[in-house]
Formats: structure tokens, C-alpha cells, sequence
């Protein structure tokens, strides 16, 4: 075709010109100037008409050329891998040991013992509130008990040597009872005048101050936060009930500080909000360093779908014909270097991190065209850059 097109070229140039060239020099050798211009303009509009056809021939054949041309892909082989699907949601960092801690009694807040930031173990005295004589009251307490008690010692003795009346005796001892419980009672009372540490941890905040009037259950007096057991609390839509459980895979980002950190699920909600739907989730998350702090907003990725045998091609590689079928294209090779673009039908799955799972249309070790997928037509020429 090519060649045939190259020959009519050359016979429309040679009879356009050669034929007119005696005609031109006996127009010359009679030196008729309005003949001479004559004879121009005429090989000038021919000369035009030329140039038409000799475009149009170019440009058939440019396009042919271009039809023939391999064009230049990029290819990659399928294999058999594990494909894994994460579906991503907004968690919060949170700690069960993040309390305020309010007085189990009512006076003047007479000594905090600890400061912000300071380590403290459990039990261990944070504050004290005036005790408003309680001590006293003990002590006179604590005394009728000893009395209480020898009386009933005494009586037990008599009692046992059959001495005295069994009244007199369940009276000693009942008297002595009653002490001693009134005793434990002001004891109590009396404990409940120091504060103290229900967990070890971290004195965050110190927010009453020595002197204050403290009402028991309602004066905020110090903020205690133990780092140590870290959880991320994130909601997850009712229809994941049955691909997520307890050890399901987990990746945590906190952006905040710059860490990422691998889990697993370590608790699954047997609660269903009814406002939005959605169950709680809980991944546990280590820190050692303690940079992580309650309340952090935390992006989780939860695994819900995993196939241990997949095959799987770049999302951006796919298209859509007019049926509304999913199409690729595979390289069918010829030589080393070359080979022809073959349109495929495909079924897919699910898509994550720009991989698309192919359940049918692909098998094990085929090949797929890349770079230039969009662009490659159903039994092209291609040529491999890799």
C-alpha cells in the first residue's frame, strides 16, 4: 500500500511539471510578458492543487504508519498472593484508669501531699481533710472498749467457774460487742479524712487547694491517670458484625505524634447503638515511652476480608465497555520484545490500596499491560519497555 501510494506521488509530480517544460521555454524565447505571467499564474495554481493532494497523501499515509506502530507498554505477571481488605474508621485513645477523685468526707482540705506530674503508687496517701474530732472521739472511744473488754474477760472467767448469773455475762459481752463496733465505725469514718491512691499512676492535676472547704462526692480534688494500659475505642457499622472478632488484624495511626502501631482486636461489643447503628471495638496499644495520652484521635484500619490465594492487578489498569463489563488487557507475546494486547472480560472484588482483587478472567502467571492500558486497542502491536 505503501509503496503504491509513494508512485502515485511521483507520476502526479512528474506530470505536472515535466509535460510543461517546453511549452514554458517557447513562451520564454518570444519574451510576450503578459504571456510569461500568464503561464505563471497558471503553474501557480496548479502548483497549489499539488500541494492538496500531496497533504492528504501524507497524511494516509502517517496514519497507516501509525496503525503498524507497536506501541510502547509496560507489563506485569499475576501470581497467587494473600490479599487482605481493611476498612477504616475513626477511633479515640482511652484509659479505664483516668479519674478525678472526690473526698468521702465533708471538711477543710488540710494537706495535699503529692504535686502535678508526681509517680505515686496505690495506697498511698495524696491528701488529707480535717478530721473535725473524729480523733478525739476514737480515743474516748477506744477507751470504753478496753474497759468493755476486761468486764467481759472477767465475767467470762466467773462464767466458766460457774460464778454469777448467765445474764450478767451476755450482758459483759454484749456491751463490749457494742463498743468495739462503735470503735470500727469512727474508724472508718476517720479513714475516710485521708485520700489516697486507688491505682498507681501519674498525679495529672491537682485541682483543690490546701485550706479548701471539700464536700464529700462533689469537690473535684486530684486527677490520677495510669499510661501504662492504653486502649483505642473505635465504632464500626452493624453489617461487620460477622467478618470482624476478637484477634482480628488491626493497624492503628495516631498522626498527632507520628506513630503507627500493628494489633489486634482484644474486645468486640455485644452492643448495638440503635442511634447510629454501630458496635464498640477496643485494640490494645503499648506505651512504653508514654507519648500516647487519653483522648488522642486515632485512625484505625480493621481487617474484615482476607483471601489467602488471590490474584490481584493495579486498580487503574481496569475499564468499563459498553455493556458495563470490567475489561483488561493481557500481553500475548511474540518475539523477546513484542507481542499483541488481547481484551479480557474480568470479575472483581474488593479494591484496597489501590490493588483490585480478580475473582475470575485472570490466571496464575499470565500477563498484564500496565503503563498504557488506556491507551492499547484489542489485538495491537505492543512493545515491552521492561
Amino acid at each position: 500500500m505503501k509503496k503504491f501510494i509513494y508512485l502515485v506521488l511521483i507520476t502526479i509530480t512528474v506530470a505536472s511539471c515535466g509535460g510543461k517544460e517546453g511549452s514554458v521555454d517557447s513562451i520564454l524565447e518570444k519574451g510576450d510578458l503578459s504571456e510569461i505571467k500568464a503561464k505563471k499564474a497558471e503553474l501557480s495554481t496548479q502548483q497549489k492543487e499539488l500541494k492538496v493532494k500531496i497533504d492528504k497523501l501524507n497524511t494516509f499515509i502517517e496514519k497507516e504508519e501509525k496503525h503498524d506502530r507497536a506501541l510502547l507498554v509496560s507489563t506485569q505477571k499475576v501470581t497467587d498472593s494473600v490479599f487482605k481488605h481493611f476498612v477504616e474508621v475513626q477511633g479515640n485513645v482511652e484509659t479505664d484508669q483516668n479519674i478525678i477523685i472526690y473526698p468521702e468526707f465533708s471538711g477543710v482540705l488540710t494537706n495535699v501531699y503529692v504535686n502535678e506530674g508526681q509517680r505515686v503508687s496505690k495506697g498511698q496517701r495524696l491528701a488529707k481533710i480535717d478530721d473535725g474530732g473524729l480523733s478525739s472521739q476514737l480515743a474516748q472511744q477506744e477507751t470504753q472498749v478496753a474497759l468493755a473488754k476486761t468486764r467481759f474477760e472477767r465475767q467470762q472467767r466467773l462464767w466458766n467457774q460457774k460464778i454469777g448469773s448467765e445474764i450478767q455475762f451476755l450482758e459483759a459481752k454484749a456491751n463490749y460487742e457494742a463498743a468495739d463496733k462503735a470503735a470500727q465505725q469512727i474508724r472508718s469514718q476517720l479513714g475516710k479524712t485521708i485520700i489516697t491512691a486507688p491505682f498507681a499512676g501519674v498525679v495529672d492535676n491537682v485541682i483543690a487547694e490546701q485550706g479548701q472547704v471539700v464536700n464529700q462526692g462533689q469537690t473535684e480534688v486530684i486527677r490520677l491517670v495510669n499510661l501504662s494500659d492504653m486502649y483505642v475505642k473505635a465504632s464500626l457499622p452493624e453489617n461487620y458484625l460477622n467478618s470482624i472478632k476478637k484477634g482480628t488484624e488491626v493497624n492503628v495511626r495516631l498522626s498527632s505524634i507520628g506513630e503507627e502501631y500493628e494489633g489486634t482486636v482484644r474486645q468486640v461489643g455485644n452492643y448495638i447503638n440503635p442511634d447510629n447503628r454501630t458496635f464498640d471495638v477496643e485494640i490494645a496499644i503499648p506505651n512504653k515511652d508514654e507519648k500516647v495520652k487519653p483522648n488522642l484521635i486515632a485512625t484505625v484500619q480493621v481487617n474484615d476480608y482476607t483471601n489467602d490465594s488471590s490474584i490481584t492487578i493495579p486498580e487503574s489498569i481496569l475499564q468499563e465497555n459498553s455493556k458495563g463489563e470490567t475489561i483488561a488487557f493481557v500481553y500475548e507475546p511474540v518475539t523477546d520484545s513484542t507481542g499483541t494486547a488481547k481484551r479480557i472480560v474480568v470479575e472483581t472484588g474488593l479494591t484496597y490500596n489501590n490493588k483490585t482483587e480478580v475473582k475470575s478472567g485472570l490466571k496464575d502467571g499470565e500477563i498484564v499491560i500496565v503503563e498504557g492500558a488506556k491507551s492499547v486497542r484489542d489485538g495491537q502491536k505492543v512493545t515491552t519497555k521492561n
